[in-house]
């Protein structure tokens, strides 16, 4: 049975909520593999002196925290999220200000009573069932000179690091991932991306094309390291299979690594990142 919008976002935040601090100490509080864009991203907005800026689905507070260094004392930045423990995790990582705020909020249902300058979205639209609504927001919510920030992870083929496991495991877990539930690669080419923000009424698109190199160690750290940090139902889900397919699996996932793996037994996967600009 396909799984609803509401129980998806439910069931994300839920996750959302156990995981942000392994996130956040693993990725986002570390400028590596695809936390390479972040500074891309607050650099082709062109955060300036005295902006006023919503950073939504800002998760731990990484993006929030470059772009609030640089619209100094007369600008005005909000943190926003869905995750109550990001947020959390997002006022300790950032240091206490008047003109920031962070607000728990559903990217399909807000609304602010002023505009701003800029919105910036880093690794967020995917997870948005109905990402036309969260854009409709997003574009209500800025200046009639306002400008758009959106980083996507690239298609599942430019991103081995995901795609090595998981194409792996739905071999073996066909419902490891809830049916219905969006596909983080779902906004991973340019054109996917350009025609969803143009849909919602955005102009002057410009999307840009990163690859960024990340190393999870030698196979065995890839393999230990995603067992640790996945969410306790994907967890429960894999402790379900018996020993010998638990084998199966793990050499399964190893031979999919084989075209990353240097003569050392180092991985080094390439990451595509797209970074899109775009005006009201």
């Amino acid at each position: 049975m396909k799984i609803s919008d509401t129980a998806y976002k439910q069931s994300n935040i839920k996750i959302w909520n156990e995981i942000a601090p392994r996130y956040h100490k693993r990725w986002a509080s570390v400028s590596e593999g695809p936390f390479q864009s972040t500074s891309k991203l607050v650099k082709l907005v062109n955060v300036t002196k005295g902006n006023s800026v919503l950073d939504l689905a800002c998760g731990t507070g990484v993006v929030t925290k470059k772009i609030t260094d640089k619209v100094g004392d007369s600008g005005y930045v909000v943190g926003a999220d869905a995750s109550i423990t990001a947020i959390k995790i997002a006022k300790k990582w950032n240091s206490v200000k008047s003109n920031l705020d962070f607000v728990n909020i559903d990217a399909e249902k807000f609304s602010f009573a002023r505009k701003f300058d800029i919105v910036t979205c880093q690794y967020g639209l995917f997870f948005f069932p109905n990402a036309q609504k969260a854009l409709k927001n997003i574009r209500n919510s800025l200046k009639k000179t306002g400008t758009l920030g959106i980083s996507v992870h690239g298609h599942k083929d430019k991103v081995p690091f995901f795609s090595n496991i998981l194409d792996a495991v739905l071999e073996f877990i066909p419902d490891y991932v809830p049916p219905g539930s969006p596909n983080m690669d779902r906004f991973g080419t340019k054109s996917a991306l350009d025609n969803e923000i143009r849909t919602a009424g955005f102009s002057k698109i410009s999307i840009k094309d990163f690859t960024f190199s990340y190393s999870p160690g030698k196979f065995d750290d890839y393999w230990r390291n995603y067992l640790k940090y996945i969410a306790k139902p994907l967890k429960e889900k894999l402790n379900s299979l018996d020993i010998s397919t638990r084998k199966e699996l793990k050499q399964t996932v190893k031979q999919n690594t084989i075209p990353h793996t240097k003569k050392n037994g180092v991985i080094v996967f390439p990451w595509q990142v797209l970074i899109l600009t775009a005006k009201y």
